[in-house]
């Protein structure tokens, strides 16, 4: 299934006081590109989050936010960084005695500096805020790709429609191209007759003529690459891999063989098909761009 790189997921889970606001989004990007922010104190499970959103996910910028108000008793054990708030005494002193400003520091002062009180998840503790931190990422994951899943549906429907309106340019283009050789070979001969003034023509020479008549304006080669090119198309849209870059590349040669035929071809209805057909195909391509 096609999935879209763009895409958008919610979930809020609570218990016991702990609320989880999990928020992931993403947009077009040729590589995978995951960034995670956390409240500092769950920062350690960044890449556990970073390995769940990758089983989803091949392609595409990612943004996850986590938001934890945690009014529970869980999670919430002080620590005293001893040595920080002792570096801070030290330097607040020295500058104390350098600016010959009255020492009045106390314990209260030094506990709101950065880095001094610091609240620490207990073992216990962090099982379970791991436990419910993970469901409301699955659940807001679970959202997201299935916004991504429906909206690469609507782009499959299109794509469809449009490789199948370029096969139909095909069919005319080679059922137009079967005529050329017989058109050229009556103009050809009219031609010679006319301007030698006699009804009499070296029909050796004419076969060769037309033989490299042929040789030149022959789409056929061109046509089966381009319907070989349309399958593989189609293939790709039912895969449950990521084929956006398989796609693209399709896309990048049908372009060629598209252009090789508008070269080849002395005729204005083929012309006219190839413009039709690029346009498309630029169609294709852009839409392309949005494919996981």
């Amino acid at each position: 299934m096609i999935k879209s790189m763009t895409g958008f997921g919610r979930a809020i889970y609570e218990n016991e006081g702990r609320e989880y606001l999990v928020e992931i989004k993403s947009v077009n990007n040729r590589f995978s590109d995951i960034n995670i922010k956390t409240p500092k104190n769950l920062s350690y499970l960044e890449e556990k989050l970073r390995k769940k959103i990758l089983n989803s996910v091949s392609r595409g910028k990612v943004d996850l936010f986590v938001t934890f108000n945690n009014n529970s008793d869980k999670g919430k054990n002080i620590k005293i960084n001893t040595e920080i708030a002792k570096k801070y005494i030290d330097e607040l002193r020295k500058l104390s005695k350098e600016s010959n400003i009255i020492d009045n520091i106390n314990i209260m002062d030094i506990s709101k500096l950065p880095d001094v009180l610091n609240i620490i998840i207990d073992e216990d503790s962090a099982e379970i805020i791991e436990n419910e931190l993970i469901t409301a990422v699955d659940e807001a994951i679970k959202g997201f790709v299935d916004m991504r899943e429906k909206e690469g549906n609507k782009i499959k429907q299109d794509l469809e429609q449009r490789i199948n309106d370029i096969s139909e340019k095909i069919k005319q283009i080679s059922n137009i191209s079967t005529g050329l050789v017989e058109e050229y070979i009556v103009k050809l001969e009219s031609r010679i007759k006319e301007l030698l003034k006699t009804d009499v023509v070296d029909k050796t020479r004419l076969a060769q003529e037309v033989v490299i008549y042929s040789d030149k304006c022959s789409v056929e080669e061109e046509l089966t690459r381009l319907k070989s090119h349309i399958s593989q198309f189609l293939n790709l849209t039912n895969e449950n891999i990521a084929v956006g870059k398989k796609l693209d590349f399709l896309i990048q040669e049908m372009n060629r063989e598209t252009n090789t035929i508008g070269s080849k071809a002395n005729n204005l209805e083929i012309t006219n098909l190839v413009v039709d057909i690029k346009t498309e195909l630029e169609n294709i391509r852009e839409q392309v761009q949005n494919i996981e």
